[in-house]
């Protein structure tokens, strides 16, 4: 997901490498099967490019099915979803792709069910949280790829420093956040409201108070009583004592939040597993635990976490079919999977992946996310409108907390326009 989700994306443009790269094996060009797959890009950097992972994965592709050939396209994040519908409109759809969203070709009719490219062990060994969003109507069309979820982390050494102890509800979060601005902490609190991720962060902490996008029967529910209370209550009791930064939440992205950990400036914020790796090879002691719960919850529930996921999904053309699945079906064995997911400190989307992880064998903190992960909520990316309402959110929802703001008429203005979408 990602929402960016992951915000591990670079202009290819800047390295050179926006285009494609070709693998065949065993036959000529005249009789060979091509598939046509299109990904984004994760890496940062030519060494980290994704480019390295399909090239290998192809080669053992072709290799393993002689007389079959596959052609990568590799885009940015910020341009891989805008491509694909392009080529769609176009008429002109790879065989297989992989990107942020996957309801609204569903809804189009383009894809293939997972029961149809799937053997019956793959489609089953998905994670159910992650098979529930990439199903429409009952069929699971957006297979779910790599996933993360989000944990809270706190920077130890300047908790020590505070004599503030790790938080387990929003009072005691608010207690940390004094603590640590008392000594002069730079963000006792980072709350990235700004329009790179807006909509992540929101949803954290919309379900810290039983609330989130949607309602019991899938509706969208954003200007609810508890989503309004939870917007209320940040900006009364972190941005309005000034305990969440110098920067204003709606102009604070995601990465520059993410920055500012990095270099000791933030006591406190919401991540995931590759920005924990990086904190540790700088040789930060860094702490991951559940999202605080607000006080009205108290020990009345453990709220889900908010997990993120990229959807691998096939698109229908004359005869593709056989090759799209033993494509897929490749795509997906522990190894492969594994392999992708431990390269960006990601986490597998099956449950024989996850179980054979070494990421997770090695590191309590990769289990506590991959545990999240089981039971996290996700993004209503089933909808078909999800795209432009997030696109919505990601704008709009750090108003919700500014000085002069009323969160209930913000919210209520990002629900009609949610409702305009769905409607459309």
């Amino acid at each position: 997901m990602r929402p960016r989700p992951f915000g591990m994306t670079a202009s290819l443009a800047a390295f050179g490498l926006l285009g494609s790269l070709v693998t065949a094996c065993g036959s000529s060009e005249s009789d060979a099967t091509t598939l046509r797959l299109v990904v984004p890009e994760y890496g940062t950097s030519p060494a980290t490019s994704s480019k390295a992972y399909w090239d290998k994965l192809t080669t053992a592709f072709t290799a393993a099915h002689p007389g079959n050939k596959v052609e990568v396209t590799l885009y940015p994040w910020a341009d891989v979803d805008r491509e694909v519908t392009r080529m769609v409109e176009a008429d002109d759809a790879p065989d297989v792709a992989l990107m942020g969203a996957y309801s609204d070709f569903a809804a189009q009719g383009n894809l293939y069910p997972a029961d149809e490219v799937l053997s019956v062990r793959a489609e089953a060994n998905f994670l159910r949280p992650l098979a529930d969003a990439g199903s429409v109507g009952g069929s699971l069309y957006g297979l779910p790829f790599v996933a993360s979820s989000r944990l809270l982390f706190y920077n130890e050494e300047l908790f020590d420093k505070a004599g503030a102890k790790p938080p387990q509800t929003w009072s005691e979060l608010k207690e940390a956040a004094e603590a640590l601005k008392k000594e002069g902490v730079r963000y006792p609190y980072a709350l990235p409201l700004g329009p790179e991720e807006a909509h992540a962060e929101a949803l954290i902490w919309e379900l810290s108070n039983g609330g989130g996008y949607t309602d019991d029967s899938g509706g969208y529910n954003i200007a609810s009583e508890q989503n309004t209370q939870t917007f209320r209550w940040l900006k009364e009791n972190l941005v309005e004592p000034g305990l969440v930064g110098p920067v204003a939440p709606a102009s604070l992205n995601r990465q520059d939040a993410f920055d500012a950990f990095l270099r000791g400036d933030v006591g406190m914020l919401n991540g995931y597993p590759s920005l924990l790796h990086e904190a540790r090879e700088k040789g930060m002691k860094v702490g991951t635990l559940p999202m605080p719960v607000s006080d009205s919850l108290g020990d009345q529930e453990t709220p889900p976490a908010a997990g993120v996921a990229d959807w691998m999904m096939a698109f229908r053309h004359d005869g593709n079919r056989e090759l799209v699945t033993e494509f897929l079906n490749f795509v997906y064995e522990d190894k492969n999977l594994n392999e992708f997911a431990g390269r960006y400190h990601l986490l597998p989307s099956t449950v024989s992946a996850t179980e054979a992880s070494e990421y997770a064998s090695d590191d309590h903190s990769a289990d506590q996310f991959l545990a999240a992960l089981r039971s996290a909520q996700l993004y209503p990316v089933d909808e078909p409108s999800w795209l432009e309402i997030s696109n919505t959110i990601k704008r709009n929802i750090g108003k919700a907390v500014a000085p002069s703001a009323d969160p209930k008429a913000v919210l209520e203005q990002i629900a009609q326009q949610a409702k305009e979408a769905t409607q459309q």
